[in-house]
């Protein structure tokens, strides 16, 4: 499946960090920056996790909420939110529903081996609960600044 700008965005309830829950519908009527990573502390997902903590202020500025999720547990969503003083929720979706929902769980290649996993993909939802944009496999170097930039465009 894939989710395109115009398509409703799948709701989800799933756990976070700090022994939370988010659910994309208590959102309804804010715009929110979800994007999905492959892994708590490895050197891409933590340059990305750490892009969005440093804009946060500008995303909160524009009324946006910024929520990163992988596959990994609460305990590692802990632990790498805490390593890097990350300031936004942490959704865990270890049984990948929600990836599948969003389409960003796809067979991937390393070195000829291939493997299912996330693709790095970010989606920035609109306050009535819409795809308004997508990124899919994300490089990392400036597309923090392109999300805020389509968030401010908004």
């Amino acid at each position: 499946m894939t989710l395109d700008a115009g398509d409703k965005a799948p709701d989800f309830t799933l756990p976070t960090d700090g022994n939370g829950e988010f659910s994309l519908s208590r959102l309804k009527g804010k715009p929110v920056v979800l994007y999905f990573y492959p892994k708590d502390d490895t050197s891409g997902c933590t340059k990305e996790a750490m892009g969005f903590r440093d804009a946060l202020g500008a995303f909160e500025k524009a009324g946006v909420a910024v929520v990163g999720v992988s596959k990994d547990s609460v305990a590692k969503h802990d632990k790498f939110k805490s390593k890097y003083d990350l300031n936004f929720p942490l959704v865990s979706d270890e049984d990948g529903a929600l990836c599948e929902a969003y389409g960003v769980w796809v067979e991937k290649s390393m070195y000829g081996r291939k493997y299912m996993g996330i693709e790095r993909s970010t989606f920035l939802i609109d306050a009535e609960g819409k795809i308004a944009k997508t990124w899919r496999k994300v490089k990392i170097p400036g597309h923090v600044d392109e999300v805020l930039a389509a968030v401010q465009a908004l």
